[in-house]
């Protein structure tokens, strides 16, 4: 008898919501949550109901009973350093999500929703591949300045997803390959997966690489800091101009990549700068991460939302086509990702890791 599983992944603008028998999709959806509706709440951890009711919704209208379902499956948040793999959502993960010393990010909330809509029905609760999975390479973390470490906080769930479903393809092992991939969605990260392991990264969130559609992320530092130091500004209005108001947000109000496109096609040449910028400094990243890997790289891979424009992504070819052939993978695999991760656990193939 497969195994149902209901699939919860949130995003800064989204909650994608899949329902699997074993490996296989019986229907998705991808509920989307306005600027004006996430601006209500003050922290992620306070959208908890409001996500949540979206989801019974969904079902309800969907004609699914909640208690269907064997297993529920949320994307993992911002915790300690992790290795890859499927954990169980204990008192231990949800104590560091509640007190989010690492951080307030969407994915905070895949590990609270499928575990509360889990203990409701009975039912064991996951999370997969979190966002601090952790593969860098010593050398990789060294900021320039002793007291800042960098640090492994982006998309890896969707971008090893995307590494194997490319190495599947072409017939050959992820393990085996050297690829760039880029996960443009809300956040925007770029890793240097080298043989299985992502070595480097340009972070979705803590200020990292190029900024996104809410997030500011590298910016130069001293100005950052004579700002911070201004007296205009809150620590929490800070942190909220950073991640949250920055990128398309603080530039053009929205974080549409598809109203800005409209804007552009309407004569908007300051839509038009913003957009060009975006794009140069992805490309930037990309080639970074090859040089990395010594510019031996088998493909790029680009996927996430934003991929779905083919103006965004035939523009950022022409910058790093160059490096090696460019695949592009509009979306993300992440619902079906999360299902496996869960599905090897039910079926006895591995044990849930433990987090402590």
């Amino acid at each position: 008898m497969a195994i149902k599983s209901l699939i919860i992944n949130p995003g800064s603008t989204s909650t994608k919501v899949g329902i699997f028998e074993d490996e296989t999709m019986i229907m998705d959806e991808t509920l989307r949550h306005s600027t004006e509706e996430i601006a209500q709440y003050d922290s992620i951890i306070a959208q908890k109901d409001f996500r949540k009711n979206i989801i019974l919704d969904f079902l309800k209208a969907q004609n699914q009973d909640i208690k269907s379902f064997d297993v529920v499956v949320g994307r993992g948040g911002l915790l300690k350093p992790i290795a890859s793999g499927t954990y169980a959502v204990n008192d231990a993960m949800l104590k560091d999500i509640a007190e989010h010393k690492r951080g307030d990010h969407a994915s905070n909330l895949g590990g609270v929703l499928a575990k509360e809509i889990g203990d409701e029905i009975g039912v064991p609760s996951f999370v997969v591949d979190p966002v601090v999975v952790d593969e860098l390479e010593p050398v990789a973390r060294i900021s320039g300045v002793p007291e800042i470490e960098r640090i492994s906080i982006f998309h890896p769930l969707n971008q090893k997803a995307m590494g194997r479903r490319y190495a599947k393809e072409v017939g050959k092992k992820y393990e085996d390959l050297n690829l760039i991939i880029t996960h443009l969605g809300g956040g925007v990260s770029t890793g240097a997966h080298k043989k299985g392991k992502i070595v480097d990264v340009y972070g979705a969130f803590n200020g990292d690489g190029a900024f996104s559609p809410e997030r500011a992320n590298c910016v130069p530092a001293l100005s950052l800091v004579e700002l911070c130091y201004s007296g205009k500004f809150t620590e929490a209005e800070m942190k909220k101009k950073i991640i949250g108001n920055g990128g398309f947000n603080a530039y053009l109000g929205t974080n549409d990549a598809r109203d800005i496109i409209k804007r552009i096609d309407e004569g908007d040449e300051k839509a038009k700068l913003v957009m060009d910028a975006f794009i140069y400094n992805l490309a930037k990243n990309i080639g970074a991460m090859a040089a990395v890997m010594q510019g031996k790289v088998d493909q790029i891979i680009i996927t996430g939302g934003i991929a779905y424009n083919e103006r965004i992504m035939n523009k950022l070819k022409e910058y790093v086509s160059f490096i090696a052939p460019v695949t592009v993978y509009p979306g993300e695999d992440e619902l079906l990702a999360l299902a496996q991760g869960a599905l090897r656990v039910m079926n006895g193939e591995e044990e849930a890791k433990i987090y402590e």
